[in-house]
């Protein structure tokens, strides 16, 4: 260890490039780890998804668009596409504090769905990681059609 601190001042003479990117590469991780932890919602994977729905009762709501929807959902799930989405409704704004789950078929919509619910004063907001794709790859049970 002590010969390596001895060589360290002469590396970082030779390799500052280096050790600016390296440094930049740090800093960007820094930055992208605050910034998931401040965004009031949570990635969800399905296991939590089944944990969320059958421990606590969680609102399941997929913001895929109708024809998507009927293709694919998760069993229960409530469609409101997202074009409609609003999570300053009566009706949902006395669900705020329970657990909430959005998804949609890829996961990329169901996260502005979650950010949207934040904003709108949620608190145990979630989305399915990789939406209804990671949903089936875990080989859980999918319903077809309208509900």
């Amino acid at each position: 260890m002590h010969e390596f601190l001895q060589h360290l001042p002469a590396f970082a003479a030779q390799h500052g490039l280096l050790l600016a990117a390296f440094a930049a590469l740090i800093l960007a991780l820094i930055v992208t780890e605050i910034m998931r932890l401040r965004r009031g919602w949570q990635d969800a994977t399905p296991a939590t998804v089944t944990r969320l729905l059958n421990r606590e009762s969680a609102l399941l709501i997929d913001v895929s668009p109708r024809a998507e929807y009927d293709k694919a959902h998760i069993p229960g799930a409530k469609h409101v596409a997202m074009d409609k989405f609003d999570p300053e409704h009566k009706d949902l704004a006395k669900l705020k504090e329970m657990p909430v789950v959005v998804c949609c078929r890829s996961g990329i919509t169901s996260q502005r769905a979650a950010k949207r619910l934040v904003q709108a004063g949620f608190k145990n907001v979630h989305s399915l990681a990789g939406g209804i794709a990671a949903w089936r790859q875990a080989d859980l049970p999918v319903a077809k059609g309208k509900s």
